[in-house]
């Protein structure tokens, strides 16, 4: 009989080991579905995974792991902090709609002036979007004790509405013959969030994710803010006791995520999207979470985490275009790596056992 029995203690070996058993249990489980859609599963995973990085056109894709990379790891930083208080943030998609809309917002509002003011003040209305979009969740959650799981999710549909009225309304482009979605902020030197050096990649989100994992690095093992935040995810009751507010806690946890996903959405629509748009957003905030918790919650594994996430981002979109993989099937694929994450992180804390089965 097979069962499971709890470990005395979380396997150290297992944790470590869990990410890269699954990334490995993907590939495989990937392979299959790639194999079922009548598609060559070892050209398709190697086009994912090395087409990117070693291919004919690795040149153009290289930089495109930045640009892909940078939001994610922006928003699963400050959705870690969350998770690891046992603080659920899973809305983080829609603070990045309208940390999007709140910054193109603030920029347009002063076109077409040349001021170099222009794109810091976007910065800071970004920011502030995407706070003030976890700030519902936040005092609904310390006043009224609702579910910040439940609010924060719904709110991702409300902003995705939101973000289609001001396309057609608000910020839809006078110059723009009716179709939706605002002016092109690219072609704006002002508001644009252009590449620092020509060719790599690197804008000012790659900057601000690079911040991001070193500030809460430092948070988590040199402030006793970021204790507060461990102690209160492995020992709540240890942490009411040691004198620690809650209140305080859910504030700064899901406004500071919530900041962070603004940001992201911020430099997105200002770079690499260009314009609010209908369908801006393309899930970010959600791929955030399998990052946050691929790269085990952790600064350092989350920046790893979410390059590979990018890899897998742009790697699909050439299998799609070079195999005829269906979008759908790259989801899927995407969407295996958090599952067996999950499935085998059980091992951390339980251990298989095989026992006889008694004969009376």
């Amino acid at each position: 009989m097979i069962r499971l029995e709890k470990r005395p203690q979380p396997s150290r070996v297992w944790s470590m080991a869990t990410p890269l058993v699954a990334v490995l249990a993907t590939m495989i489980a990937g392979g299959l579905l790639f194999a079922a859609l009548g598609k060559d599963p070892v050209a398709a995973i190697r086009t994912i995974f090395w087409d990117p990085l070693f291919g004919e056109f690795a040149f153009y894709y290289r930089p495109q792991l930045l640009v892909k990379g940078a939001p994610l790891v922006l928003i699963a930083i400050g959705l870690s902090l969350g998770f690891r208080a046992g603080i659920w943030n899973i809305g983080a998609e829609g603070q990045y709609i309208m940390g999007a809309i709140c910054g193109a917002g603030a920029g347009l509002a002063f076109y077409p002036s040349d001021s170099v003011l222009i794109f810091p003040l976007m910065v800071v209305a970004g920011a502030l979007g995407g706070w003030a979009w976890a700030m519902i969740p936040a005092v609904l959650k310390t006043c009224f004790g609702t579910n910040e799981i439940l609010v924060s999710l719904m709110l991702v549909y409300v902003a995705e509405q939101f973000l289609a009225s001001v396309s057609l309304g608000l910020l839809k482009n006078p110059e723009g013959f009716g179709f939706p979605g605002s002016r092109n902020l690219q072609s704006w030197d002002s508001a644009h969030n252009a590449e620092l050096i020509a060719g790599t990649g690197m804008h000012w989100g790659v900057v601000a994710a690079l911040i991001a994992v070193i500030f809460a690095y430092v948070l988590l093992n040199r402030h006793m803010l970021g204790y507060h935040i461990r102690l209160s995810g492995e020992a709540p009751r240890a942490a009411r006791f040691a004198g620690v507010n809650p209140t305080r806690l859910v504030l700064f946890c899901l406004g500071t995520s919530g900041a962070l996903a603004g940001l992201a959405g911020l430099f997105e629509v200002s770079g690499p999207s260009g314009q609010i748009s209908i369908d801006f957003n393309v899930g970010y905030g959600f791929t955030a979470i399998i990052v946050a918790f691929l790269g085990r919650l952790h600064p350092v594994g989350i920046l790893l985490a979410g390059g590979l996430m990018a890899l897998t981002y742009i790697g699909g979109d050439i299998a799609q275009s070079n195999m005829g993989l269906p979008s759908a099937a790259i989801q899927v694929f995407q969407g295996m790596l958090l599952f067996f994450l999950l499935a085998f992180d059980l091992l951390t804390n339980f251990r298989i056992t095989l026992r006889m089965r008694e004969v009376a």
